[in-house]
């Protein structure tokens, strides 16, 4: 512990004998759920005649250095929103106090210093801007009129920033000895209480206008309703300051406002990693962090399956009756599939036992229309709609050469396939087609037996129904589809390759637009069948 002591010069107002102080601050009984609080660095002045400088008994709960503190809170956590810098230098509060008519009454100022101007505009304009910010809770007399009263106040505190500037504070000892369990460990500890004027400084303070607005939130009756006018960040700035200072109706004011109000994104993050930080327990930071971070009972468990959840919302949208709606949904539960960094959030099962459900009704409306039944014909559509999105989520996940093998063995509603109105039916080859672009684009790995049965299986009714994809569908992605189709008959031997390329030239001649354009797998399959057969090279 080291000490020292100096005599001041003798200010106009009294004579006072400074002592400065570096020991751990006396421990106080904690709060439920507050931490204890970290020391802060401070140095006393008394009026009373010269003493011996009272030891402060350690507490090894509290780290070593009040600076510690401060990094910690301007870490990026606590920064509140700024206002512009102004042009011109602001007035300090004294200039504002002296030309203002209406404060002739009050007794009481606030004198902030800073150094002389720095070379650096960065330091400088940075200074400018917090003295606006102390002005403006210092100006405003609410709560209290005795926060800054110099008149009745018995302790003068001043807060002095790395940057060299200082607010000058009036306040009293029995709100700081009442509300703050580290000023009464630090004043009655040291037998400072009623010893007569006192000034306090706590030096190397980065975020002074939060230290201002802490001790002024000790003067106020309701803090819940006072905090009300912050946001989350400024809320947090507090928090942090009272759990240092011990101040534990700020911490449970502040505990109940991050409760009650809405976080954005960023906050989601920043107040269980600051209630971690400052390891604040008990019953209402449980409150506040349930609502990013699940409890762990058996009850919460089960509700926060996360299978059982988003397989809930699966069915839901597959059985939806607002096809809007639908769409909609079906953007994000995809979105919150890919973007999701557990894989597993969704079993393979799950996902099938959907897949199967759709593929069973699919096959029950198509064959009736096939039948010429054309009640709930409109299911046909709907359901290889879910086809096709539940595909695109497995091929997303690699996982979906098992649907492959079920399309491809789906023989009886291909046969059907033309008895089928094209209207009905052109959405059941848009499955076909989004399996054409995964085997091409290597998604899908499929054997050369399942990739020549898809071909023999579904590609004719994939021609009948282009034209009809191509008109009706929105957002056809025409070319991808072309590509894929070129892709998946180059995967195959040349002779299978040649049968299939032969067919859609004659198909195309006749057919133009309403024929999927496959002439750059054409042209390769030419190249690789006789070009490189006779080993010509074209010019």
């Amino acid at each position: 512990m080291a000490a020292s002591t100096t005599t001041t010069a003798e200010p106009k107002r009294r004579h006072h004998r400074e002592i400065t102080l570096s020991s751990s601050p006396t421990a106080a009984e904690p709060s439920p759920h507050s931490p204890q609080p970290p020391p802060m660095p401070a140095t006393f002045f008394s009026s009373s005649s010269p003493s011996s400088l009272y030891p402060y008994p350690s507490n090894p709960t509290y780290p070593s250095t009040f600076s510690n503190f401060n990094s910690a809170l301007t870490a990026g956590l606590l920064n509140p929103m700024s206002p512009p810098p102004q042009a011109r230098p602001c007035p300090t509060l004294y200039q504002m106090m002296a030309s203002d008519p209406s404060d002739d009454d009050v007794s009481s100022s606030s004198v902030i210093t800073s150094p002389p101007p720095s070379s650096s505009s960065l330091v400088v304009e940075k200074q400018g801007i917090i003295r606006q910010r102390i002005s403006r809770i210092l100006g405003n007399r609410s709560p209290g009129r005795q926060f800054n009263e110099m008149n009745s106040s018995d302790i003068r505190v001043i807060l002095s920033s790395r940057d060299g500037y200082s607010v000058d504070l009036s306040v009293h000892c029995p709100i700081l000895v009442g509300h703050s369990r580290f000023f009464a460990g630090k004043l009655r500890g040291n037998g400072l209480v009623g010893v007569g004027q006192l000034t306090v400084e706590l030096t190397d303070c980065e975020e002074v206008e939060v230290y201002v607005e802490t001790l002024k939130l000790m003067y106020c009756r309701d803090l819940r309703r006072r905090l009300m006018r912050e946001n989350v960040s400024k809320v947090l700035g507090i928090l942090k300051v009272s759990a240092a200072i011990g101040f534990d109706a700020g911490v449970l004011s502040c505990l109940e406002y991050l409760e009650a109000t809405p976080w954005s994104e960023d906050e989601e993050e920043k107040v269980p990693s600051l209630l971690s930080e400052l390891h604040i327990k008990g019953r209402d930071a449980s409150e506040v962090l349930q609502r990013v971070c699940p409890g762990t009972t058996a009850a919460t468990e089960q509700n926060f399956d996360e299978n059982e959840v988003l397989l809930k919302l699966l069915n839901i949208v597959l059985e939806g009756k607002d096809e809007k709606a639908r769409r909609d949904m079906k953007g994000l539960i995809s979105k919150m599939l890919s973007e999701s960094a557990n894989q597993n959030d969704l079993t393979n099962e799950s996902l099938y036992s959907a897949c199967d459900g759709c593929l069973r009704k699919l096959g029950h409306h198509f064959l009736r229309a096939a039948a010429s039944d054309f009640l709930e014909v409109d299911q046909i559509a709907r359901q290889a709609d879910n086809l096709h999105w539940i595909l695109d989520i497995l091929i997303d996940r690699q996982i979906a050469e098992d649907f492959l093998k079920t399309w491809v063995s789906q023989s009886e509603m291909s046969k059907a396939h033309s008895s089928v109105p094209p209207l009905h039916r052109f959405e059941v080859s848009r499955v076909t087609g989004r399996l054409f672009m995964g085997i091409g684009k290597g998604q899908v790995l499929a054997s050369k037996d399942l990739r020549c049965l898809l071909l023999q299986t579904w590609l004719v009714p994939f021609y009948d129904d282009f034209g009809w994809m191509r008109r009706a569908s929105k957002g056809l992605d025409r070319h991808s589809i072309e590509d894929g189709l070129s892709n998946t008959i180059l995967t195959l031997p040349l002779a299978g390759q040649q049968d299939i390329f032969l067919a859609w030239f004659d198909r195309f001649l006749n057919s133009g637009e309403d024929c999927p354009n496959i002439r750059r797998g054409f042209e390769v399959w030419w190249r690789r069948a006789f070009w490189r057969r006779k080993g010509d090279q074209p010019d």
